[in-house]
């Protein structure tokens, strides 16, 4: 049997965005192999129990963290000791350890497949970010045999750069049978369960409460509108190293009523459906997956102006894109909406149509066919 190792920094990303093509996988007879951090008890339930063997290895985000030396060896014997016809890594750190470690292998016919999520260097990012991430991934590319894409602008910038087969996929994978257009009936069912109002305006931000996410623009935004939109309501679902400082601000602008922390759930299909709108307030997004799940559920987006939000909204058709760490331009086209009931029917009515090639099924057909042509 055909062996396929997954690779990545923490296996909840794993969890999260690769059990469709593992499961392909393994219907085209493949034996699924997953190496990254255990880190699932934080994650409320999530599980790869559907992986046919895990191997918890000590990574740390921080491609610079030397305790990445003792994760790079455990990997480096694990690829030694197997003989994978693919190995697909994810993520900075899995990338960068994964390549190094398949250096032999490629030479005896292991298939590198590296999936990029969003470059850290890209229109707008730093001086600092492209004078260390750029160089390292060209370097890398030519340890690789197909690298993934998930935005047109990473790719663009991939094909013409770097010297490896670059592929494009229209982000993960997001399912519509999950995701989509409830009944009425249904919505309020959902409102009852998690105790939201209908009389509210519920505002739904998802994604770990990182600096990256950037939620302090959002509470900031809200602050600036209570005293015009009273009826605001917005619930975090995530969790993260953000959790307690964002808690504080929160009480310290005393704004308890207008915020809810459901935590990591894995009820989001639930919990979208009964919000008005979707709020991504992030600095660098790949692609955003929340975004496209709000979208499908007939939910506007009120964005963040960064490649990954750009590829997903047209302004005034199915959502509007604010300014990085404005909250005021937040506050603005939350206002729009909150506001304007014609408006936000009109985001709504185009808001699925507008992601379609963003699902699962669309997106698994290229995926399947990049690695079984790798694993041939």
């Amino acid at each position: 049997m055909k062996k396929i190792l997954i690779v990545a920094t923490v296996q909840s990303h794993v969890a999260q965005f690769h059990e469709a093509i593992i499961k392909e996988m393994q219907k085209n007879g493949y034996e699924v192999h997953v190496a990254a951090k255990n880190n699932l008890s934080e994650k409320n339930g999530l599980s790869l129990d559907y992986v046919d063997v895990i191997y918890d290895i000590p990574f740390e985000r921080s491609p610079f963290n030397t305790k990445n030396v003792q994760a790079y060896k455990q990997l480096k014997r694990i690829v030694d000791k197997n003989d994978f016809a693919i190995v697909q890594c994810n993520t900075p750190v899995g990338g960068i350890l994964t390549r190094l470690a398949c250096r032999k292998k490629r030479r005896d016919g292991t298939k590198v497949i590296y999936t990029a999520h969003g470059f850290h260097f890209y229109n707008g990012a730093s001086k600092k970010n492209w004078l260390i991430y750029y160089p390292i991934e060209k370097i890398f590319a030519r340890m690789t045999d197909v690298l993934i894409t998930i935005n047109l602008e990473d790719y663009a910038l991939a094909k013409k750069k770097f010297k490896c087969k670059t592929e494009h996929l229209y982000g993960v994978g997001v399912s519509d049978n999950k995701y989509y257009i409830h009944s009425s009936q249904e919505i309020e069912s959902f409102q009852s369960r998690y105790n939201i109002n209908n009389e509210d305006f519920n505002i739904i931000c998802i994604g770990e409460l990182n600096d990256n996410k950037n939620q302090i623009v959002l509470i900031k935004a809200v602050q600036s509108m209570i005293d015009t939109c009273p009826h605001l309501k917005v619930f975090f679902a995530g969790n993260g190293p953000n959790e307690e400082a964002l808690k504080e601000e929160i009480n310290k602008l005393q704004l308890n009523n207008y915020f809810t922390f459901l935590g990591y759930t894995r009820e989001l299909e639930y919990i979208i459906p009964a919000c008005d709108c979707i709020v991504s307030c992030s600095k660098r997004e790949g692609l955003g997956l929340n975004v496209i799940e709000g979208l499908l559920c007939g939910k506007p987006a009120i964005v963040s102006n960064n490649r990954g939000h750009r590829e997903l909204i047209q302004e005034d058709i199915n959502g509007f894109i604010f300014n990085v760490g404005s909250s005021l331009d937040c506050a603005h086209f939350l206002k729009r909406i909150y506001e304007n009931k014609e408006l936000h029917e009109k985001l709504s009515n185009n808001a699925r149509a507008s992601v379609k090639k963003y699902t699962l099924d669309q997106v698994i057909k290229k995926q399947k066919e990049i690695y079984l042509m790798q694993g041939e």
